[in-house]
Order: C-alpha cells, then structure tokens, then sequence
C-alpha cells in the first residue's frame, strides 16, 4: 500500500474534483463512494475500483475489510487522518474511500414481465438515491433517468441509495417521449399525476409495466403524460395535496409487485 503524505498529491486533488463537480465525473469516467459499506458494495458487484485509499486508523480497525479492498482495487493508499478529512464528503467517515470506474450496467427490455421506473428531471440526491434503493429491495428491473436528472454518480446519491447503484441496471435517456412510445410496443406506461389520474390500485401489472416520476416541484411533463398508456394516482384519505416524489415512487412501485 503506497503512502501518500500531502494534500498537493495529485490523486488527492482529482478526487477533490470527482465529489464536488459532475462535469468532472463525466469527462473521466470516474466517480467516488465513501465508506466501508459502499466500498464493500462496490467490489462485490464486480465494480471496476481505479483506486482505493484507506487511514492508518481505518487499516487497523477494519483490517479485513480494508485487506480485501486493497487486494481488489487496481492501487491502494494510505493517508493521514489530515489529508482523509480534505477529501472526505461525511460528516462522520469511516476512512475509506473508492475511486471507482463509471458504470455498465444497462437494463434489458426483451424479457417478460419486468418493472422499470423512469424518472424525469429529479433534481433532489436523496430522492434518487430513495427510488434507486427502492427499486433495489422490490426487484425492479431498471431505472431510466432522463438526462436533466441530477448526477446519479454524486456522493450524496450514491449514499443514499445505501449501494443499490450498484445492482440496479440503469440508463439515461435523451428522449423519454420517444422511449416510453417504443416501450408502448411492448409494455403499458402508466404516468404518476397528483390528481385525475386513475387509482394506482386498479391496475394488476402483469404485463411488461413502466411507471413515471416526475421532478419534485413540476411533476411529469404534459407531452411524457400524453406518451403514457396510462395517467395514475394514488389514493389519499389524509389532507396533504402531494407526497415527495422518492415517497411516491416507492407507493407505486411496490403496488407493481405485490
């Protein structure tokens, strides 16, 4: 394990970059995850880790952990608690961070009987990360992101998917109108409105089904409603107009499993 000793060192200064800036993510190919779970989670999902950088504190309290992740990633380094807390994006770290390659890992959509959710222009990390999780635990198929989404490969989203960015296939879409119509060929679309849509609970959802989020302030987009088989809402007893969009998602997701 290489020793690196100063906040000048150029691995140190590009991770700076890959947490704080998305258009630096993208044109490397490159994004981080912190912590002993998300590192963990990287390398067992077969993930491709460029490097691996670990605090002496961390080696001698994780040493298991840290030896498998030194073994798999392509360079391994260790810092001082100084310099870890220069590229550190937790309030709380563990220690360890992965640089880890951008992900290939794209949905299939010529099988029978999947579940995708698509989500257009999210804009909220966490809420990304809540409906990536959820697709993660119900078995979703894949999870479609129109491009104006926020950066799947952040920090925050990456958290708060709890690892699940690893293990659920997803692609980003330039033109969702255009996908959903040509996944009509196959499937039926259903496009989550707050009001006048038909109640989520009306539906069996054998078929191949595809359910649309909207961003969180706007909702769905009128022409991505209009491209949908269906327009659906979900039943509320209570007084609150809309629920949050990662909250939402999850309702109507698990409505298509059960």
């Amino acid at each position: 394990m290489l020793s690196i000793t100063s906040k000048d060192n150029k691995l140190i200064k590009n991770i700076i970059k890959l947490i704080s800036k998305a258009k630096y993510r993208k044109e490397q190919g490159l994004f981080v995850v912190e912590g002993l779970r998300l590192c963990t989670d990287a390398i067992r999902s077969g993930a491709s880790v460029e490097a691996f950088i670990c605090t002496e504190e961390a080696l001698q309290k994780h040493a298991d952990s840290v030896a498998e992740l030194e073994n798999y990633a392509d360079y391994s380094y260790i810092v001082p608690s100084s310099i870890f807390s220069a590229i550190s994006d937790t309030k709380t770290p563990q220690g360890v961070i992965c640089v880890v390659k951008a992900l290939d890992n794209k949905p299939q959509f010529d099988k029978i009987n999947n579940k995708y959710v698509l989500l257009q222009n999210m804009q909220d990390p966490s809420n990304l990360g809540a409906v990536l999780r959820s697709a993660d635990a119900l078995g979703f198929s894949g999870v479609i992101l129109t491009k104006d989404c926020c950066d799947i490969y952040s920090p925050k989203v990456c958290r708060a998917s709890m690892g699940a960015i690893f293990r659920v296939p997803f692609i980003i879409c330039d033109d969702e109108c255009g996908f959903v119509k040509d996944f009509n060929n196959g499937g039926i679309s259903y496009a989550a409105v707050v009001r006048n849509g038909i109640s989520i609970t009306d539906f069996d959802y054998n078929e191949n089904s595809l359910v649309c989020i909207g961003n969180e302030g706007n909702g769905l987009t009128d022409d991505l409603v209009k491209a949908c088989t269906y327009a659906v809402t979900i039943p509320m007893r209570g007084n609150a107009e809309s629920l949050n969009a990662a909250a939402a998602a999850g309702i109507i997701m698990w409505e298509m499993v059960r």
